[in-house]
């Protein structure tokens, strides 16, 4: 490891900020004494270990052993900035929540390092790296940072942890953030190999994050309650969608950190377009909803389900045809899930199903012998599952030959979301069928014989769905 080093920036946020017209705070001796004194003590009680601590040690001992003698520097990334000076919501970088257990009260421009050790250190041959986290020490009442600091003061932005408290929460070392130097030698998320072993090493959950996913599901459930509920006034309102992206919204702030990706509430033919986020359009009795949503909690690990509801309460023929052809292609992906398969197995089940449906509908060109063009294709453009957990489309810097081709593990937590579209300008299907989108997207997590529905609770076939929809609008 070189020598060199380079003192780190020590920065939260991404942009410099100009406060040159805002208003000042008197830096009289006279105020300054004033305002630094007469404060009650501050809260030093040191908090027990949180429950991701221990399963995040054993995190960083697996990834420190593919590194050995290599040190090892996880940033957490700093804001971002929206405009001017306001900033994005923090969000810690995934790699860094997950080899911490520090999640939506991360600290902006936290880093983390792996020392390398020597084995004559008397620790052990299993550790190969000591473990600090270096972040901005809270600023104590006698300091002009803690009153005249919009960034970081907490007169503006609320009380901060100490170094002491953050080292008894994570198990973790702490140091001042301005200790920290950066070498020239350090492996960092920017090299694309260290990027890749840290999303790898999230494709099996251990029993922690499964438990996470599962309250991420049920946080999602109780959301996709609220929304139903509401749909009366979706239905008044002119930008209706917005009605239910507002109240799956809440309920995530709610139960949660925020959403796990920005809220797809496609009404209408607007559940043809994949990644629908406009969200501004009507909500009409008789059309379909495509409500794709996930909560994700404090820890930030989220939930990713769809489901598509007649907005009446009842299918109409054609949209029940297309919605129980979608629903046995996600069955039919499920019920080849178990260890040892390849995952790319699971969408090509899927799409067996898409295919036929596609043939029996005669909606697919009439092809010469050794003609293998997947035309039915052009109804479902998407994969049907990603892995899931930190992030939404978790592991994706994963090599392919662990990903798409890889062999599924107990332990690896993915969804199953098969779909058709059909565009409501497509001439190449019957009039009835154009404008219906239909998803349904379920959390499913692998076990030692086979797998399990982490969304099996909320309602996916036909009936419960019509059922649950008159239930919760009352109809």
């Amino acid at each position: 490891m070189s020598d060199t080093t380079t003192p780190a920036k020590s920065t939260t946020h991404e942009a410099e900020i100009d406060n040159s017209n805002r208003s000042t705070t008197p830096q009289s001796d006279k105020f300054l004494d004033y305002i630094m004194s007469g404060w009650a003590p501050s809260d030093d009680t040191l908090p027990a270990a949180r429950e991701a601590a221990a399963y995040a040690a054993e995190r960083r001992a697996r990834l420190g052993a593919q590194y050995v003698g290599k040190r090892l520097v996880i940033a957490a990334g700093a804001m971002k900035q929206r405009s001017n000076d306001t900033f994005y919501e923090y969000r810690a970088h995934s790699a860094f929540a997950h080899l911490t257990g520090w999640g939506s009260d991360s600290e902006p421009g936290a880093v983390l390092v792996m020392e390398p050790v020597s084995g004559d250190q008397g620790r052990g041959s299993a550790l190969t790296h000591d473990a600090t986290i270096y972040f901005r020490e809270r600023a104590g009442r006698d300091s002009e940072e803690f009153f005249a600091n919009p960034e970081i003061g907490e007169f503006w932005i609320g009380p901060r942890p100490s170094l002491a408290q953050v080292a008894a929460d994570l198990g973790v070392r702490t140091a001042n953030l301005d200790e920290f130097v950066a070498g020239s030698a350090d492996v960092t998320l920017d090299d694309a190999g260290f990027a890749r072993a840290t999303s790898e090493l999230r494709l099996v959950k251990d029993a922690y994050e499964l438990a996470e996913m599962q309250a991420a599901v049920d946080a999602t459930a109780r959301g996709f309650d609220d929304v139903l509920s509401t749909l009366d006034r979706a239905v008044a309102e002119r930008r209706g969608e917005r009605v239910v992206e507002g109240v799956f919204n809440l309920r995530a702030r709610l139960d949660g950190n925020t959403v796990g990706y920005e809220t797809i509430a496609a009404s209408g033919a607007h559940a043809c377009t994949l990644h629908w986020v406009d969200n501004d359009g009507e909500v009409h009795d008789g059309d379909l909803m495509l409500l794709d949503a996930g909560v994700e909690l404090d820890s930030l690990y989220t939930a990713d389900i769809t489901r598509t509801l007649p907005i009446s309460g009842t299918f109409s023929p054609v949209q029940r045809r297309v919605y129980e052809a979608v629903l046995e292609a996600a069955d039919a992906a499920r019920a080849i899930v178990r260890p040892g398969i390849r995952f790319g197995d699971v969408h090509d089940e899927a799409m067996k199903v898409i295919a036929r449906k596609a043939r029996e509908w005669g909606l697919l060109p009439a092809t010469e012998a050794g003609d293998t063009t997947a035309y039915y294709r052009r109804y479902m453009v998407h994969g049907t599952s990603h892995h899931l957990g930190l992030d939404v489309h978790d592991c994706a810097q994963a090599r392919r030959d662990l990903y798409l081709d890889g062999k599924l593990e107990a332990g690896m937590v993915f969804t199953i979301e098969p779909g058709l579209y059909f565009q409501p300008d497509d001439l190449t299907v019957p009039e009835e069928y154009r404008g219906i989108g239909v998803r349904i997207e379920d959390d499913i997590v692998v076990t030692e014989d086979g797998c399990v529905n982490l969304s099996a609770g909320i309602p996916r076939e036909a009936d419960a769905v019509e059922a649950w929809v008159r239930e919760k609008r009352g109809l």
